[in-house]
């Protein structure tokens, strides 16, 4: 009888023990695959049909909530997203039947309570059913997020402004742009009829195309080319460039043009603060293929931008094998043309290493992350993504952009309040071939106060329309900046 006892014994303990890891493999080791299996709805259920915590701006606006609703839905708890359009692109939206994205997505573990530190400071929960959620306080600053809305009205495009030393996102904001709260509704099948219509309208706007869509820079990108002869050694401040209309580089007959064929040469300066073409084209084939992609690498071209937001793009220009075969191609590259992408987002970063001595940092939007108690559970801390150039050629750099300001083709709109000075670069990215209707993106980027650099900022028109390509950086995206600075620096 023991004996048989004893056999039993060892058998319930080996099904006990079968048991156990087939459990910790499940909840452990198969729960990613189980979260991500749209067949499971048991996770979405539970957040859904629990409060969830407050998304806020950096100056206090509540951008997401949670209000408690009594309607025949069987959810009680209904994500609101009080701004509307104005923050989507961060926040994302939070549905029962499509998920989440954005910070919604990436931050739901502690919007939801459900991070361990939450967890274990909330074990009594589990008795008393108290409130575990946690809050995200973002960078952004409602004030400049509304200004780059506003100063952009109904134009297609995007506006970014990051902070200089630190890389917090204090504006993203692109047109056009929806409503999450049309999103979040407890009907399914009404939210999958709203996406279902965002999906097919123009501009993508459930893309957040200031970090998720890249366009051709044009001028813009002279400051890459510019930083690279310079720290290269390839040109000085002293460097001329001959009096021109047109260049033809090697492998081709096609000349290179300046835009609207003027006549344009000089110093480094003067041909910077012009933004004439056929000298960055010299510039980017006397650098070469090597050394051009090798700098286009300092500057993170080629790389996902390493953004808290998911499915940040990667800006492209090319690698040494293809310029090889295709010359022109480099030398058109050189000023932001041709195969050459750029996320403005990375641009706006881009600004802002010249301001910081060369210093790329990382961009983020979340600062900081806080228990339903108030407390402090975690804070962004800033770090260095890239060192784009050195701080010699980025004080070089600086001088160039300002000139640009003072007397070149931002001279006409980019005078701030207060007289306070900015460093800028133009760029008019001509997208039409030869004898097509004229179309164009236009792009200012550049950091202000130029003397103690604050923000960094790219502005990006879509050439949508006949009156955007017809018109230059300067003279569109410039005020655009002008606005949307005013409003920052004076905060």
């Amino acid at each position: 009888m023991n004996q048989r006892i004893r056999r039993l014994a060892v058998a319930l303990m080996v099904l006990f023990a079968i048991l156990f890891v087939q459990l910790n493999v499940i909840q452990v080791g198969l729960k990613t695959t189980l979260d991500d299996d749209q067949r499971n709805t048991r996770q979405s259920v539970r957040d859904f049909n629990e409060p969830r915590g407050d998304i806020l701006t950096a100056d206090g606006l509540v951008v997401a909530t949670s209000e408690r609703r009594d309607d025949d839905s069987g959810h009680p708890w209904q994500r609101v997203y009080p701004e509307g359009e104005l923050f989507a692109d961060v926040t994302g939206y939070f549905t029962f039947a499509y998920g989440a994205t954005q910070v919604e997505r990436v931050a739901n573990d502690v919007l939801a309570g459900r991070t361990p530190q939450q967890q274990i400071q909330g074990i009594a929960s589990l008795f008393d059913g108290a409130d575990t959620t946690g809050s995200v306080e973002l960078t952004l600053d409602s004030r400049i997020q509304q200004a780059a809305r506003s100063a952009l009205g109904d134009r297609e495009g995007s506006v970014v402004v990051v902070d200089v030393q630190t890389g917090a996102v204090r504006a993203m904001w692109s047109t056009p742009s929806y409503d999450p709260n049309y999103v979040a509704t407890h009907d399914d099948r009404a939210a999958g009829d709203v996406l279902e219509f965002l999906n097919d309208v123009p501009g993508n706007p459930l893309l957040a195309n200031a970090y998720q869509e890249r366009y051709m820079p044009g001028s813009t990108f002279k400051v890459v080319t510019t930083a690279a002869a310079l720290d290269a050694g390839v040109v000085t401040l002293d460097s001329t460039f001959a009096e021109e209309s047109e260049f033809v580089p090697p492998q081709t007959n096609d000349p290179i043009q300046n835009y609207n064929q003027k006549i344009c040469g000089g110093d480094l300066t003067e041909v910077f603060r012009r933004s004439c073409n056929t000298p960055f084209a010299r510039i980017a084939l006397d650098l070469g293929p090597e050394r051009m992609v090798e700098a286009s690498r300092r500057f993170g071209i080629g790389e996902k931008i390493p953004f808290d937001l998911p499915r940040a793009a990667a800006s492209s220009f090319g690698d040494v094998d293809y310029f090889e075969q295709n010359l022109p191609l480099l030398a058109i590259g050189g000023f932001g043309q041709g195969n050459t992408q750029m996320v403005p987002l990375h641009l706006a970063l881009i600004a802002a290493s010249v301001a910081n001595k060369g210093a790329m940092m990382r961009p983020y939007v979340i600062d900081a992350t806080f228990d339903h108690d108030g407390r402090l559970m975690k804070r962004t801390s800033p770090s260095v993504w890239k060192q784009t150039m050195t701080p010699a050629t980025a004080v070089v750099m600086s001088g160039l952009m300002q000139e640009v300001v003072r007397s070149g083709t931002a001279s006409c709109c980019l005078k701030l309040a207060n007289g306070v000075e900015a460093a800028a670069k133009t760029g008019t990215a001509q997208l039409n071939g030869p004898g097509e209707p004229e179309r164009s993106h236009a792009w200012i980027i550049g950091f202000a106060p130029a003397s103690a650099p604050r923000y960094a900022f790219a502005v990006m028109l879509k050439g949508t329309t006949a009156e955007i390509s017809a018109g230059t950086g300067g003279t569109l995206a410039g005020p655009v900046a002008k606005k949307v600075l005013d409003v920052a620096l004076t905060r």
